[in-house]
């Protein structure tokens, strides 16, 4: 009498009919080409929150552009950022770069092999320690995303919140557990391929998946209904306005960008001034603002920081979605009104309050946030001080963002912007090379200067 029990069958199953699926439908991808650490390791980052067709060209510059660790480490923070541009979530650049210098200073270049090791580095978490051990190294080590969480709930009928903490660790256990000798690389691979093409969010392909013979969900009729996840708390509406500001005289043919603080959301990045339709902390304040209420705030709030403007007209509308905030942005087109005396690309320059961001790193401060108390103020300068504002350009899971909300109170977004001043900066369409842009603003300077992507 056999002891295989009919869920061991279906685990012995399940692997070896995935691994022959995907020995013959295995997409030919550019990290896949090789067993190189560094490469998968840059790929798997790429491929958080992003489509495989979307990181493939990303990938291949980012490799041309730092082909080592070495190299990777060594290069200028803003080159880094410029490589990354389009590709969002720019904390994870600023990450890859920070374990780059970790793996030199501590392991001669060569991205380790254990567990301890590789999860010691800035910005490796279980699944990426998972991926790139597994697929690099071979090590039987699970690699636990959301796309293989889909597929196990789907496979094994498993009702239980993918949301959890102890949902992900319950599915990397089962995920170790499925993994056969030697052959971790390719079934980690397996599983999230499958995941992508076959068993996916919507509509799952089920006639066509190789282990759909005992999958539990479809036979139950629950494909559709699995995974189960609690809903996240939604996005806090905010509404802004932005100024596209055009020079005149010397500044003719350029326009105004401004660098954002050393800390917080989109830290360092390049941006176009923008400020928040209301001063009320209430979400959505400012939604109805009249074109002519809209326009006289951006002029005045912009005056505060030593920018002289004249919006001309509303010119279009944008929008864009973090973890904790969704922009509404007004984007209104603005003239030079009076000389607003700051660099052409890059000069250096300090004055009218304008800040650098080394010396907001360090912490000399000019605190203006508007209508803010001496107790808003103290508290703002003591979470700088203490480092308890935090970049939250990652996606975070939702009791992330409730225990964060207090700093969102104190600094709207966290935009540090909103309580210093800025760098602010001329300029023209051939220096766009030069500075990295987060999404929103990229397009939207793109469409200014003609450019097209």
């Amino acid at each position: 009498m056999s002891n295989i029990t009919p869920q061991h069958e279906a685990k012995r199953y399940f692997s070896r009919e995935l691994l022959a699926w995907y020995d013959e439908h295995k997409r030919d991808l550019p990290w896949r080409r090789s067993r190189n650490p560094y490469h998968i390791w840059i790929s798997e980052i790429m491929l958080q929150q992003t489509r495989v067709a979307a990181v493939i060209p990303y990938f291949q510059r980012f490799i041309e552009r730092f082909p080592t660790v070495e190299s990777l480490a060594e290069a200028p923070e803003e080159d880094v950022l410029k490589c990354w541009e389009g590709l969002g979530y720019y904390s994870r650049a600023r990450n890859i770069q920070a374990a780059a210098k970790q793996v030199v200073e501590r392991h001669s270049g060569i991205v380790p092999d254990t567990p301890e090791e590789i999860s010691a580095l800035k910005g490796i978490g279980p699944y990426t320690a998972g991926a790139v051990l597994s697929i690099a190294y071979n090590v039987p080590e699970p690699a636990v995303d959301g796309n293989v969480m889909r597929v196990l709930s789907r496979y094994f009928c498993l009702s239980d919140d993918i949301a959890k903490a102890s949902t992900r660790v319950k599915m990397e256990k089962l995920a170790r557990e499925l993994i056969p000798t030697g052959r971790a690389s390719d079934f980690n691979q397996a599983l999230m391929e499958l995941g992508a093409l076959v068993c996916t969010p919507k509509s799952p392909h089920c006639l066509t998946c190789s282990v759909m013979k005992h999958c539990e969900g479809r036979i139950n009729g629950m494909e559709e209904q699995l995974p189960i996840k609690t809903k996240a708390k939604p996005p806090r509406p905010e509404h802004r306005l932005m100024a596209v500001v055009e020079g005149r005289g010397e500044h003719a043919g350029k326009v105004l960008i401004r660098q954002r603080p050393a800390t917080g959301l989109l830290a360092r990045m390049w941006e176009l001034p923008h400020v928040l339709s209301s001063d009320a902390k209430k979400a959505g304040a400012g939604s109805d603002l009249t074109q002519p209420a809209a326009m006289e705030r951006l002029n005045h709030v912009l005056k505060n920081e030593g920018i002289d403007v004249r919006p001309d007209e509303e010119w279009m509308s944008a929008e864009h979605t973090f973890s904790h905030i969704q922009w509404y942005m007004r984007v209104f087109r603005c003239t030079e009104a009076g000389q607003i005396d700051v660099p052409v690309d890059g000069k250096d320059w300090h004055g009218m309050g304008v800040m650098s961001g080394e010396q907001v790193e360090q912490g000399t401060l000019d605190i203006r946030l508007p209508g803010s108390t001496p107790e808003v103020r103290s508290a703002i300068r003591q979470q700088l001080a203490t480092g308890t504002l935090t970049d939250t350009s990652e996606p975070l899971e939702q009791a992330q963002v409730a225990e964060q909300s207090a700093n969102y109170d104190v600094v709207p977004s966290t935009l540090l912007g909103e309580a210093v001043a800025y760098d602010y900066r001329w300029i023209g369409r051939d220096d766009m090379e030069k500075y990295a842009f987060p999404n929103l603003f990229l397009k939207i300077l793109q469409q200014h200067f003609g450019i097209s992507k």
